[in-house]
């Protein structure tokens, strides 16, 4: 199944290696700290899944998803004063403290779908502050049965992900924010205190873990030192509405049951 959102560092292109690892545990449940655009989930289809996240924005959406979410209670149009009005009331549902209701999430998927490259940035108050996309045409989904179904009996949580209950028949797949400038996806940003925070929180388990990142230096020395094994793909990705770049990224692999000389056949 293909995402509902746009969303930036998608991991489509990574299912057919994850999925071969997953094979071996088809009875775990799939945990996923940083659920972003859930693209893993939706492509393994595990029966049992927790999706966590940062952004209580991004979960309400898939939340109020799995209830029966009718996207057509806003106005979808793809035109600046349709975003830019919708985009105000959203911000005033968060300012009012009803962030978490249906009309929110409604708003939150217009202008995800709208919005400049589909990023998802707020400001340091909490407001939403994408400026307008300006695509000659987008194809708004106005029915989520079909996600609707396939949600039914996934979790959502929406917090750190230190809070989070792992259980020992637990599949980790962590794709933090990557190790670049930008990380302002939810209020408080990702720093590097907590890509280190985060390897040392995965330290604890002995479950099967998969991890994703941007190939910096530093990132490559950190997932070394806890000892993963590591594969380099060079990946093309948007940075604007029509320019592409190709990025360095590394997946690093612990526990899995798969050995390190058969990593480079997965991809």
């Amino acid at each position: 199944m293909k995402p509902i959102l746009k969303w930036a560092g998608g991991k489509r292109w990574l299912i057919p290696m994850i999925s071969k690892m997953f094979e071996h545990f088809r009875d775990f449940r799939l945990v996923e700290p940083f659920a972003g655009g859930i693209a893993i989930a939706l492509g393994l289809l595990p029966k049992k899944v927790l999706l966590n996240d940062a952004n209580c924005h991004l979960i309400n959406f898939y939340k109020w998803v799995k209830n029966g979410l009718d996207p057509t209670v806003i106005k979808m149009e793809n035109n600046r004063e349709t975003y830019y009005e919708n985009r105000r009331k959203f911000n005033l549902l968060i300012t009012k403290g009803k962030w978490s209701s249906p009309e929110a999430a409604a708003l939150f998927y217009y202008l995800n779908r709208t919005g400049y490259n589909g990023l998802c940035r707020f400001n340091k108050k909490g407001s939403f502050n994408v400026p307008f996309g300006k695509y000659k045409h987008i194809n708004y989904v106005l029915s989520f049965e079909e996600y609707e179904t396939v949600f039914k009996n996934w979790d959502f949580s929406c917090g750190d992900f230190e809070n989070i209950d792992i259980m020992p028949n637990d599949f980790i797949y962590a794709d933090p924010p990557y190790d670049v400038e930008f990380t302002q996806y939810s209020k408080n940003g990702f720093t590097w205190s907590d890509q280190i925070r985060l390897v040392k929180w995965l330290d604890k388990f002995q479950n099967p873990i998969v991890l994703s990142n941007q190939a910096t230096k530093r990132i490559v020395d950190l997932y070394l030192s806890y000892g993963y094994s590591l594969k380099y793909v060079n990946i093309q990705r948007a940075i604007s509405c029509k320019a592409r770049n190709r990025t360095r990224e590394v997946i690093a692999v612990r526990n899995t049951t798969i050995e390190e000389h058969l990593i480079e056949k997965l991809l």
